[in-house]
């Protein structure tokens, strides 16, 4: 039973005084973590000037030694915040992280060049690998737990990056793109009127940009209809989406989309016109003659030459010799 004592003590005591006594694999930074990093690689990599840390960073991205990369960079946001080389060392930082597939930590490493630097260099370009990244979530890709298990994709997530971006940069290039995105995110959630709003937005702010201020009140027409679609008897998303593809029409005449546009309206005006005879017919069946009369009469004003016109005209007038006969009584 010592025997067995002694063993497990010299085990234990082994285990904990080895790490005391030979190069440890892991390394802790503050403000980085725990790392991996070989016995005497430290040196090879740390520099006592910000300019030589930076050099560094740059050539092990160049050899795509993106372990590095991060080391370098990390080390001069760390020691030299304030220096005219931080700015850069945080966008190495994003680009190995996109490598790395991390997209949401790089998305925020070059949010903090945006806050941090606002007269970085890279200013107008961290904006497009913003953009990058939440294409990649627009079109699919998942938000990951801690940068590494994915968990679920979210166009609300989404939507709310490319705000960021418009945000970021409201009159930037990049700019009337990520605000339609935001519609486009919204509309993949199915949060019609969300979309148009966004789109509403694009077409005014960027109207001068005749391409974007086209798209966007073609695709807040497009959000409106599939709004319609979507509601059984709810005739105002019908009634709005034929004023967006109204209002393209005339703003924009020659846009390819026209032809589109006008299908879209006559379809969506025949879609109001059974909708207003189903529910005159709804309240016919239950004996609310008035209400009945009201929506026959909304299907003429709708579209007089509709194939359900004929069967309102007819409906119309023999409520009225029932609303008489009752008046009379």
């Amino acid at each position: 039973m010592n025997r067995r004592s002694g063993f497990w003590f010299l085990l234990i005591a082994a285990v904990v005084l080895l790490p005391l006594r030979s190069p440890a694999p892991l390394v802790y930074v503050p403000g980085e973590g725990w790392y991996y990093e070989p016995y005497g690689e430290t040196g090879k990599w740390q520099r006592t000037r910000a300019k030589d840390q930076l050099q560094v960073a740059e050539d092990a991205f160049a050899a795509k030694n993106y372990s590095t990369t991060l080391h370098a960079a990390r080390r001069v946001v760390r020691v030299w915040p304030f220096s005219d080389y931080a700015p850069r060392a945080e966008y190495l930082i994003g680009r190995c992280l996109e490598a790395d597939g991390k997209d949401e930590a790089a998305f925020n490493a070059y949010q903090r060049i945006i806050e941090k630097y606002p007269k970085s260099a890279e200013y107008n370009q961290v904006l497009w690998r913003q953009f990058a990244i939440a294409g990649r979530f627009l079109n699919g890709e998942w938000f990951k737990l801690w940068n590494t298990i994915p968990l679920y994709s979210s166009m609300d997530e989404t939507a709310k990056l490319y705000e960021k971006i418009v945000a970021n940069g409201p009159y930037s290039e990049v700019a009337p793109h990520a605000q339609l995105n935001v519609g486009a995110a919204r509309e993949k959630q199915k949060s019609y009127p969300d979309a148009v709003g966004a789109y509403n937005v694009a077409a005014d702010r960027y109207n001068n940009q005749p391409l974007v201020a086209a798209d966007a009140m073609y695709r807040a027409g497009v959000a409106w209809q599939k709004q319609a679609d979507t509601a059984e008897y709810d005739q105002s998303a019908a009634a709005q989406a034929i004023a967006a593809y109204t209002d393209f029409i005339v703003v924009y005449p020659d846009d390819a989309r026209v032809p589109t546009a006008q299908a879209a309206i006559v379809r969506l005006k025949a879609e109001q016109v059974r909708g207003s005879f189903e529910i005159a017919q709804f309240y016919e069946s239950s004996h609310k003659w008035a209400g009945a009369v009201i929506y026959y009469n909304d299907v003429l004003q709708l579209d007089a030459n509709s194939p359900l016109a004929a069967s309102a005209r007819q409906r119309i007038e023999f409520l009225k010799l029932k609303l008489s006969a009752i008046s009379q009584k």
